[in-house]
């Protein structure tokens, strides 16, 4: 099998080997390029020692040294260049207390957490796939090297990382590796909620962000999400659906474009339905304000996972809105895009066609055809150019001091009395009509 190795790591490569040490292109980059794939980047495998290194090449960075690895810059370009090497043990779940330098690349490949991750290659060698990596790319799996157990235990974040692997290429996840996760899924507790949010994102935006479900099945997500288990044992008895609470998250997850805010706003969108069921005299469900309780638990549950405040904030909104019944008008539609937030609305067109297609068929298309409607005002709306925030008025708080008003709390209820007006006439936005309108609210 031949693999085309940019200029660059070939470069790398072949100083390191004229130097008299062996060399090889290793890990994602190497499942990547046979996959078809342009790899993010490229790491490098290498007899030579941390200091050999970099005794080889003008610019390097100790990006990790300790641990033997040295960031070498070609042309601003960083390529991590690590030393073959043994892990000792590892105290924190994460990271091995010492590592030992060695001679023998399969030693080094034999620490490595996948078979589909453990291959290497050079252009002198070929690929060096000692633990049957590529045979398992063509079977579509999942496999740890060596024993899953011991794998799991120097680093659990390899259980979230078999799930994410497994929903980015459509592969199965091989037996004994599954059950070994089940049975350590509880060392997640470990791992840090910024190493837990990576790889969910990862998995979320994946192409098949339904997998989660092997998460929930192995017992990963009752570490790290245990309200989607809730969700996942909640059924819904209403003719609107035809799936459990979770089962309807993950097919909207998968209807949405790879987005992360769509993506973890489709997650999150029924999250408050198992708090908030109530079942009518008939056995109908109803889950009534479970958009402002499934709000409230996605703000905390984004802090906890240690998400950014932009993405919290942007999510929380498509949740508490993502039912919202809009009006079918311009007006309607003017005072939505103000209410919701004008970059949070035109998501939730996406939003609410992929809650329709994870619901039962009842009603579907009267539901797709009001929100097509939606859309075309929204449409026409954006291309009038109508004002739907403050912003947007054709005069400011300056205009209206210049009148004769005082500075103060009153400005600012003036204008809102003069964009609700706006929002529902938007000819009234000029400066001479609502300096006008603005004297008849302050008398």
């Amino acid at each position: 099998m031949q693999i085309q190795l940019p200029d660059k790591v070939h470069k790398i490569i072949n100083t390191l080997e004229a130097a008299g040490y062996e060399a090889y292109a290793v890990g994602g980059c190497v499942r990547d390029s046979i996959l078809g794939r342009k790899p993010d980047d490229w790491d490098i495998t290498t007899l030579a020692k941390p200091e050999e290194i970099k005794r080889l090449f003008p610019r390097t960075i100790d990006t990790g040294i300790r641990h033997g690895t040295v960031t070498v810059m070609l042309d601003k370009e960083g390529f991590e260049v690590t030393t073959y090497r043994i892990d000792g043990d590892y105290e924190d779940g994460r990271h091995p207390k010492e590592v030992t330098f060695t001679a023998s690349l399969e030693e080094d490949l034999k620490r490595r957490d996948f078979t589909i991750n453990a291959m290497a290659y050079n252009e002198h060698q070929g690929l060096v796939d000692l633990y049957g990596g590529l045979a398992d790319m063509e079977a579509g799996m999942i496999r740890c090297v060596g024993d899953a157990k011991e794998r799991f235990t120097e680093d659990a974040l390899r259980m979230m990382r078999a799930v994410r692997f497994s929903a980015q290429l459509g592969y199965r996840i091989e037996e004994a590796t599954k059950t070994a996760i089940t049975a350590l899924a509880p060392d997640l507790q470990k791992i840090s909620a910024e190493r837990i949010q990576a790889e969910l994102i990862k998995l979320v935006i994946s192409a098949h962000p339904d997998y989660l479900r092997i998460a929930y099945e192995t017992g990963i997500t009752a570490q790290i999400l245990p309200e989607f288990d809730l969700c996942m044992e909640t059924p819904q008895n209403n003719p609107h659906h035809c799936y459990t609470v979770g089962e309807h998250i993950l097919h909207a997850m998968q209807a949405i474009e790879p987005d992360k805010v769509l993506r973890l706003g489709m997650l999150f969108h029924d999250i408050g339905k198992p708090q908030t069921m109530t079942v009518d005299e008939e056995g109908i469900t109803h889950n009534k304000k479970h958009p402002a309780v499934g709000a409230e638990m996605t703000k905390k549950i984004l802090r906890r996972l240690k998400f950014d405040n932009d993405t919290t904030e942007k999510v929380v909104k498509l949740v508490l809105y993502h039912d919202q019944d809009i009006g079918a008008t311009q007006a309607g539609v003017r005072r939505a895009m103000n209410r919701i937030g004008e970059d949070i609305f035109p998501m939730l067109f996406a939003v609410h066609r992929a809650d329709i297609s994870a619901q039962s068929d009842y009603m579907r298309e009267e539901k797709l055809r009001k929100f097509s409607y939606i859309e075309e005002l929204y449409d026409t709306v954006r291309s009038q150019g109508d004002a739907v925030s403050l912003k947007d008025l054709a005069i400011t708080g300056r205009d209206l001091i210049a009148q004769g008003m005082k500075p103060g709390r009153e400005i600012g209820a003036v204008l809102q009395s003069l964009l609700e007006q706006v929002l529902e006439d938007p000819s009234l936005n000029t400066p001479e009509q609502l300096l006008e309108i603005s004297k008849k609210i302050v008398t």
